[in-house]
């Protein structure tokens, strides 16, 4: 069953799928991986995405011990994929539809660099996207099975093709693709966890060092705001996250993070200059992104919208506030103990129509975010700080 909106692209897959059912009726079908001693996974989109398949990745390990496993990531994430400990090798492809300001490869020119796996040899190919390109990718790979969805497309050239679930979380839906791989779920072990490196750590700590070393810093919550929502449809009023970080200053004597790309430095200046003079800690000026996990592993806090760094921040631990407007947070929202969703119920929300918004909602905040008041937000984040009293102090985090 095909998971596609667009009534014209929805045709346009089909006929694809069409074509691709007889150019693979000489497809060997095989049965479950018994034992893969080589395993490529694939994981082309962006960081949350791939942060939220570190489960099925963790999974992969524990159902394949001695295999060697390598992960194809967009360049954006490299070094975000080579800090998963599961993970022997990384290999890079920057699909043109996936990367920003137009950059990025054509479908040809990324083929032929699949291709060029084959002399990996392969045993088994896993694609945790549902999408007919990437599956088309990982089937020039020429693993001797490749495991995918066929929802979004090209499930004629896997020799496993299952439905993804839209009703669940997508991180459950990778694990269970793990599963049908393997013929047998793999036994529950530690949350896994991104290894950052310890420089990166250092740094985050040398940056923080003058919030501990002040009076009373220690007792002061460390609280990180993502202003940027990542695109249009998903971003909630600056303004608004502004208010909530002067109420967190004044009424809880919070220090604020600032977190964010340096793509990112208008909304974090705008930040900056609302909250004046009360001091922002900058943290979205440059470095690569297990430093910016080594901050967010440092706050008490992040609040965010559904964002990349809000995925982050959870991986290492951090609880997260998160507003959520057209995206659906069955899908997507984290599940710390501690992590708290703000939204508003309405009749078209979640309509999880990221990519292409309804035409009504563009070129303004839609509906689905401006109902979501700062009061919500600002409670939401209270909550969280006084749930979170037990954690370590900022001199003793590591």
């Amino acid at each position: 069953m095909l998971h596609i909106q667009e009534p014209c692209e929805r045709r346009l897959v089909m006929a694809a799928d069409a074509a691709l059912r007889v150019a693979a009726v000489f497809r060997r079908a095989g049965g479950p991986a018994t034992d893969p001693r080589r395993i490529l996974l694939m994981r082309l989109e962006r960081i949350g995405d791939l942060v939220m398949a570190l489960p099925a990745i963790r999974d992969v390990r524990v159902l394949a011990p001695d295999a060697h496993i390598d992960l194809v990531v967009g360049g954006w994430n490299a070094p975000l994929a080579r800090a998963i400990a599961n993970v022997d090798g990384v290999e890079t492809l920057d699909a043109a539809w996936l990367a920003r300001d137009g950059e990025g490869r054509s479908m040809p020119s990324l083929l032929r660099d699949a291709w060029q796996w084959r002399r990996q040899r392969y045993d088994l190919a896993i694609n945790f996207e549902p999408d007919i390109r990437s599956n088309m990718i990982l089937a020039a790979a020429g693993a001797k099975r490749v495991v995918g969805w066929r929802s979004g497309g090209g499930g004629p050239i896997l020799d496993l093709a299952l439905d993804y679930d839209p009703s669940t979380h997508t991180s459950a839906n990778a694990r269970r693709l793990i599963e049908a791989a393997f013929g047998r779920k793999a036994p529950e072990s530690a949350r896994p966890v991104l290894v950052i490196p310890d420089t990166a750590a250092a740094a985050a700590a040398t940056r923080l060092r003058t919030i501990s070393d002040r009076p009373g810093g220690q007792d002061r919550p460390v609280v990180g705001i993502h202003v940027s929502g990542g695109r249009a449809i998903k971003q909630w009023e600056p303004s608004r996250f502004a208010e909530v970080a002067r109420r967190l200053v004044d009424r809880r004597g919070a220090t604020i993070v600032a977190t964010g790309s340096p793509a990112d430095r208008p909304l974090v200046d705008g930040l900056r200059e609302s909250l004046a003079p009360r001091p922002v800690l900058d943290a979205s000026t440059g470095g690569d992104l297990m430093s910016a996990a080594a901050m967010l592993a440092r706050l008490d806090v992040l609040i965010t919208g559904d964002t990349g760094p809000m995925h982050m921040a959870s991986a290492v631990g951090t609880p997260v506030v998160a507003v959520f407007g057209p995206s659906d947070p069955v899908r997507y929202m984290t599940s710390g103990p501690l992590d708290r969703i703000v939204r508003v119920d309405l009749p078209c929300s979640p309509c999880n129509r990221i990519r292409q918004p309804p035409s009504r909602c563009v070129g303004h905040t839609p509906d689905c975010l401006a109902g979501v008041d700062v009061d919500a937000v600002y409670d939401a984040a209270c909550a969280v700080l006084d749930a979170s009293r037990t954690r370590l102090p900022l001199a003793g985090r590591s």
